[in-house]
């Protein structure tokens, strides 16, 4: 297996991809040795089972097969793509590519990150409280590639209807409920694009701010992440982890890559290998990352996580995104009930399926019934209420 240092010369992405073989085949073997992946499944009384309880609480992560049917998945990629080709010409920009104005200009947080092609944004910088602190390998993109490429987008709820939908999912939100308990509560959502040839890295980190030395620590304080995945997904492209470092607190990360002669490579880390439709559930205390993408192949991961109320109430916001903003009972509550519109906005879309019963509004559905006066209430704008630990 060839290892790539930090300090060796920058490889072009054909270089890349191929000197990045051998590491990925391991990869894939010791996934596979671990398993942990297969439908969602429930027990007789319509909990998770408890098999997979149990997989997830000693791996931190769990591969659903097969969540999302093909016409959802069809839906999501049209919405995706609508959005891609709405982005700013550039970074800034008014207008997109075909000069229409941009999706997102009214919105009250920006809806697109760039960066360079291939690029490692965040690695090695003080960024998000410092949580990378290890720059990955950044390979040199082809001569022809653009100068910018969108990254991240934000806001699925609001600028995609199929996103909104299947944030209101019965099974996913049946496995938050089983997961941070009945009175559960968003955290945040993301799109992360990484296009072919040119995707960018995310640093090998862990989610996470506010409790990693509160004293009633355990491994599911943080929460966890969904990742909806609409294409299939390859070990060149997809989110990588290192089973089990939900269990131990902080990893420190920059003393892992040295021992590692300085290598992003890490010799236990798991690709996270999905087809269309499957969804991972990931610990947000867990390690993890993802490769510059030097394949051929697209990635569209719709992310969204999930809190105890717990872990949320009356903390501070650590992020950006809301940073120094309490969480009070009315915080939680604003940005909880976007989930109650997206499970009205997926029953009106698809009646037959059996909608999903959130405690925390039981009895009060009709004031967060999915129409024009919800939507301005609830959703417009709904991501400046994150709520970030």
């Amino acid at each position: 297996m060839s290892l790539q240092a930090a300090t060796a010369p920058a490889l072009s992405r054909d270089e890349h991809a191929k000197d990045m073989a051998a590491y990925l085949e391991a990869g894939m073997a010791r996934a596979e040795a671990i398993g942990n992946k297969g439908p969602i499944r429930f027990d007789a009384s319509g909990d998770l089972h408890p098999d997979i309880r149990a997989a997830y609480w000693r791996h931190g992560y769990y591969v659903f097969e097969g969540v999302v049917d093909a016409a959802e998945v069809a839906a999501l990629r049209r919405d995706a793509n609508e959005m891609l080709e709405r982005a700013p010409v550039r970074p800034g920009a008014e207008l997109d590519a075909k000069g229409r104005p941009a999706l997102g200009r009214d919105q009250a947080r920006e809806t697109y990150t760039f960066i360079k092609p291939l690029s490692d944004p965040w690695g090695g910088t003080e960024l998000l409280n410092g949580r990378h602190p290890s720059r990955m390998t950044e390979p040199v993109p082809d001569g022809d590639a653009p100068e910018d490429v969108v990254y991240l987008m934000y806001g699925m709820c609001q600028s995609m209807p199929s996103g909104l939908r299947v944030y209101g999912h019965p099974k996913l939100l049946a496995v938050a409920q089983a997961i941070n308990g009945p009175d559960f509560v968003p955290y945040n959502d993301a799109i992360f694009v990484k296009q072919p040839g040119l995707g960018g890295s995310v640093a090998w980190h862990q989610d996470g701010v506010t409790h990693w030395d509160n004293p009633a620590w355990d491994e599911g304080i943080h929460g966890f992440n969904f990742q909806v995945q609409l294409y299939e997904t390859t070990a060149a492209n997809c989110l990588w982890v290192v089973p089990a470092t939900h269990k131990g607190g902080r990893v420190d990360i920059k003393a892992k890559v040295a021992a590692n002669g300085g290598s992003d490579r890490l010799p236990d880390a798991v690709p996270l290998i999905c087809a269309p439709g499957d969804v991972t559930i990931v610990n947000r205390q867990m390690l993890h990352g993802s490769f510059a993408n030097t394949s051929p192949d697209i990635r569209i991961s719709l992310t969204f996580g999930f809190h105890r109320r717990a872990s949320v109430l009356g903390q501070r916001g650590a992020l950006k995104m809301s940073a120094d903003q309490v969480y009070d009972e009315t915080r939680i509550e604003e940005r909880s009930a976007v989930i109650a519109v997206a499970i009205d906005a997926r029953r009106l879309d698809r009646p037959d399926e059996t909608s999903f019963a959130y405690q925390p509004f039981a009895g009060r559905e009709a004031e967060f019934a999915f129409n024009d006066e919800t939507w301005d209430r609830v959703i417009r704008d709904y991501n400046t209420r994150d709520l970030a630990i």
